[in-house]
């Protein structure tokens, strides 16, 4: 039976999962393992050479030269250490993405745009990796200069297992668990190995029955059905589409997941069952756990957070949801979810305030 075409995201990653991809993590792993095995001390930089070579023989010399420059430049910004300037960096290197002259060029380089994408991606997901490392050694001590120097952010940024669609580690994480030296047992990562591949296989094999079965992203670009569907089938086709983008999930990034697993890390908890869910909140928390604890470290915080007055929590929120819209790739209708977002977060704050007053809980 012919599966649905329609979601871009799962036929592209499934397809270069299968041609390149898998093979390159299949890799990092035996690197990992054996410097684990002989060099633990080394294992960062054996890591980090791999990466390295791994985005060179995918992304070609001038993906790797455009990888390379961003992690340069945000670097020398942050050595002046101001939040504000390495934030501006930031949104100026992730600016560049959208500039027609920048992709057009960018898309000379490769035979198909299926391997200019790969690029987009994978520079979209680095800025964010440059960013919690410039802001990370703008925050840190004299004393842990060494754990902040250059070839330390080459070491985050060329992460492989992160390294095309995250997800996301924050550099405080990722350095301290990777400078951690632990005991080694073969038998231990064996037995973590099996048990992964088979869940994720599991969830691989549950997705494209999904896909192969339900037909839910073709039945969403007709105008036709959606039109002639009652409203109880509408809410059962947008329940179908978060379900399937959940299982997605549960493989793209259950696989780095395993690896950093297999690597001695703890990798951010996996997406949370969107039927569990009855809320804005819980949603933004627990579905993409490394987003989540990227915005609230190096925005949401920073800008006051909930500790500020209510107009400082409403501009903190606004400015999270901002950034995610912009980083998705700022387009009109992207927009409008973030404003949503931000709304329904908002107004569950709100309630949750005012059902804390005494005299409403008196009530209650």
């Amino acid at each position: 039976m012919p599966q649905d075409p329609m979601d871009f995201e799962w036929s592209y990653w499934i397809e270069w999962g299968r041609e390149r991809i898998l093979w390159l993590l299949a890799g990092h792993l035996l690197v990992s393992q054996i410097s684990r095995l002989l060099v633990e001390k080394y294992k960062p930089w054996c890591l980090m050479v791999y990466g390295m070579a791994a985005c060179w023989l995918l992304l070609g010399i001038k993906g790797f030269a455009v990888i390379l420059l961003h992690a340069a430049i945000s670097f020398a910004v942050a050595q002046f250490q101001l939040s504000l300037l390495t934030w501006l960096c930031s949104l100026i290197l992730l600016s560049t993405l959208r500039i027609p002259a920048v992709e057009e060029t960018k898309r000379k380089w490769y035979d198909s745009e299926n391997e200019y994408y790969l690029l987009l991606f994978t520079v979209s997901v680095r800025c964010l990796f440059c960013t919690s490392f410039s802001l990370e050694y703008c925050w840190h001590a004299p004393t842990q200069k060494s754990s902040h120097s250059f070839p330390w952010m080459l070491a985050y940024v060329f992460y492989y297992p992160t390294f095309h669609n995250g997800p996301l580690v924050n550099f405080d994480e990722f350095s301290k668990q990777m400078r951690r030296q632990e005991a080694f047992s073969v038998k231990t990562n064996l037995s973590i190995l099996i048990v992964g591949i088979i869940r994720i296989f599991f969830w691989w094999c549950l997705a494209e029955l999904m896909i192969h079965l339900m037909y839910i992203h073709a039945l969403y670009s007709s105008a036709l059905p959606l039109e002639s569907a009652s409203y109880w089938a509408l809410g059962g086709l947008a329940l179908a589409q978060v379900l399937f983008f959940y299982v997605k999930y549960l493989v793209l990034y259950g696989v780095p997941a395993l690896l950093l697993q297999m690597d001695g890390l703890k990798p951010p908890a996996l997406p949370c069952c969107v039927s569990l869910m009855h809320s804005f909140t819980k949603m933004w928390r627990s579905f993409d756990v490394g987003l989540h604890r990227f915005l609230v470290r190096y925005i949401y915080v920073p800008m006051g957070g909930s500790q500020s007055s209510l107009l400082g929590t409403l501009l903190s929120t606004a400015l999270t949801f901002a950034f995610v819209s912009y980083w998705h790739g700022g387009q009109s209708y992207l927009w409008y979810w973030g404003a949503l977002n931000w709304l329904g977060v908002i107004v569950e704050n709100g309630t949750k305030r005012i059902l804390s007053i005494s005299l409403i809980q008196d009530l209650i």
